[in-house]
């Protein structure tokens, strides 16, 4: 199978009156389409094409998606980054490692749930609304504002390019039907996962040793609640469509994985990322926003600090907190650790603490050995510090390649979903990670000494630093694939395949 694209340059047309205007007003949210005209004579005059990106509405979706309209923005094409109000706030707040004021290309536009009901049926005509808990019900309201958005961009864009999270194909599926519109769909797993879940569909051979591992993974049932499993059905459904995907590798990564992709669904995928910056400058990273977190860090010696979050949808038990809590320090190693509830799903969670029971003193004790955030911290700007030597981690695929990009190895806790396959390519595929607790044994309190000797393990011993020497040499490659390899090829072909 082969795939052939042109890499073209693109003219920049931004004037610098209209770019000034731009500029000053491009972080407020779009109330209503009607400014498409101009967004578009500001941004792309030449080409005439919009793309429009469909995140779904959790942290760990909308951040790899922000940071694509950040990469297509740069090459002067209008980007409308569509999601509700509440979820566009929260991306913007969350920026890590760049300033949207530099990517004036990029409008945010806030979204109404339809009051209406009478879309949710599924392609026999039966409701489906009482199958969904209101989180995913208030989802999949968002089709018919969707519809009416691409609706008035298609009249105004030579052509309308959708990209949508897999997450969101239910409620894209009106732009097939719609004049000059083309749709995409970005899959924020890693390839890996992706083709797990491919071949568990298509039953097509995979060679060998990629069968052996795949088959070993856990199924699906195991690591998804019902619910969930019921909502991605519906959206794989709604893919019948379109099936060319995005995602957030590359071929440094998971060159093997993406080969067998493109024949388990015999169609292009382009690998073009990471998406997230791939060297953070102090300037741009906008750092004060934790100033006492990084002054910390900065008195810290290279690779001492092990750093401990398990991601915006994980909240830990009372009892695991303490056992973690007791491993951390009886382990001697210095650590972060990112101590907060997991995000309320479409609640406001900009501003969001947490008041977790720690074992009486614990915090007086680890003065200059532990730093406790308490809140949202900028993970991507936290693994890019020199001081940062390893990664306690629930194994998000957000998570697994921001480390990967930064050159730090994990320990992997999975919790739930895509995390326990990440977890099998990061530390058996890749040989960058090591194991604080098998999947296997997921319901079981994971003890003080078990998380004390990973810690140990991965940060002060001969396996530790010789993962450090493969994920520093991976990251190497990674960097160098962004900036003038493969990834960079990648994006420059789907750019032109978009704006042919």
């Amino acid at each position: 199978m082969s795939f052939a694209y042109t890499i073209v340059k693109f003219p920049s047309c931004l004037t610098t009156p209209h770019y000034r205007d731009y500029r000053k007003h491009q972080t407020s949210s779009m109330a209503n389409p009607l400014d498409l005209q101009k967004h578009g004579q500001i941004c792309n005059e030449a080409s005439q094409i919009a793309v429009v990106i469909v995140p779904y509405l959790e942290q760990g979706h909308l951040n790899p998606l922000l940071n694509l309209s950040r990469l297509l923005s740069s090459y002067n094409i209008p980007i409308y980054f569509l999601g509700t109000s509440t979820s566009n706030r929260q991306a913007k707040f969350r920026v890590c490692g760049w300033d949207i004021l530099d990517f004036p290309t990029i409008q945010f536009h806030d979204l109404v749930p339809s009051s209406s009901s009478s879309t949710l049926t599924n392609s026999s005509g039966e409701s489906i609304m009482e199958k969904k808990g209101s989180f995913f019900t208030s989802i999949l309201l968002l089709r018919e504002p969707i519809r009416d958005f691409l609706r008035e961009i298609s009249s105004t864009y030579r052509r309308t390019v959708v990209i949508n999270d897999s997450g969101m194909s239910w409620v894209v599926q009106d732009a097939v039907s719609l004049p000059k519109t083309e749709c995409y769909c970005f899959h924020s797993i890693s390839v890996f996962t992706a083709l797990s879940f491919a071949w568990e569909t298509t039953r097509k051979p995979v060679p060998s040793p990629e069968a052996e591992i795949i088959a070993e993974l856990p199924p699906r049932e195991n690591t998804f609640d019902s619910e969930t499993l019921e909502y991605i059905k519906l959206q794989r459904e709604a893919r019948d469509f379109y099936s060319i995907g995005l995602h957030n590798s590359c071929k440094e990564i998971e060159g093997v994985f993406i080969d067998l992709l493109e024949k388990q669904r015999e169609n292009k995928q382009w690998a073009i990322g990471p998406l997230n910056p791939v060297e953070i400058s102090k300037k741009k990273a906008g750092l004060d926003k934790k100033d006492d977190l990084f002054s910390w860090l900065d008195k810290q010696d290279l690779n001492s600090v092990i750093y401990v979050s398990f991601g915006s949808t994980t909240t830990l038990s009372n009892e695991q907190i303490k056992e973690l809590a007791l491993g951390l320090e009886q382990s001697g190693q210095k650590f972060i650790w990112v101590l907060r509830e997991a995000d309320k799903k479409g609640g406001d969670n900009v501003k969001k603490g947490s008041n977790f029971e720690l074992p009486k003193g614990y915090e007086e004790r680890i003065k200059g050995k532990g730093y406790i955030e308490k809140d949202w911290a900028p993970q991507l700007e936290i693994l890019a510090h020199q001081s940062i030597g390893g990664f306690m981690s629930h194994c998000g695929w957000n998570s697994c390649i921001e480390s990967i990009s930064m050159g730090v190895p994990i320990a992997a806790w999975p919790i739930h979903s895509d995390q326990p396959r990440n977890t099998v390519l990061m530390t058996e595929v890749l040989k960058i990670g090591i194991v604080v607790r098998d999947w296997e044994n997921r319901h079981e309190l994971v003890s003080a000494v078990k998380i004390e000797n990973a810690v140990r393990n991965l940060m002060d011993s001969a396996e530790g630093e010789e993962l450090r020497r493969r994920v520093a040499e991976l990251s190497g490659a990674v960097k160098k694939s962004v900036k003038n390899g493969a990834s960079r090829k990648e994006v420059d072909s789907f750019v032109a395949h978009i704006t042919r």
